[in-house]
């Protein structure tokens, strides 16, 4: 089965229609379909939680949080050891975001595909590690 990790800007994208909306969508409907496990670390649901929040408020950042739930989409809370060293790993090496940590360490300890479209963050961590990136554009 395939396993995809999303991060929030996969998923604002796919909540805001953008280019790569596509990729996402298609990605939601295999896990529909049980060929596919979709997995986001709740560190990420968070940037995702605070983006809606800022921009258009409390009220629909928690419907759209409410809308989240009813995808596919397995919410990972823990911070099993595993995570918690390959994102401190991550993390000392290449300067990335807190969240951007758990979204590739939840990749490496899940062995999925990463989508994304943060190749700012992520092209040096494509060159150098062992982590498979989906770009959604």
């Amino acid at each position: 089965m395939k396993k995809y990790v999303i991060d929030a800007c996969a998923l604002l994208a796919l909540l805001r229609d953008e280019q790569g909306a596509n990729i996402i969508a298609d990605a939601l409907n295999s896990a529909n379909e049980g060929q596919a496990e979709i997995i986001m670390h709740k560190a990420n649901l968070l940037e995702v939680y605070y983006d809606v929040y800022r921009t258009l408020g409390k009220d629909k950042a928690n419907d759209v949080l409410e809308k989240i739930k009813e995808r596919p989409i397995m919410i990972n809370s823990e911070i099993t050891d595993d995570i918690f060293n390959e994102a401190g790993r991550l993390k000392s090496i290449y300067k990335i975001s807190f969240a951007d940590s758990f979204a590739l360490a939840q990749t490496v300890v899940t062995g999925g595909e990463l989508l994304t479209s943060d190749h700012h963050e992520f092209d040096i961590i494509e060159r150098n590690e062992p982590l498979i990136f989906k770009w959604i554009r």
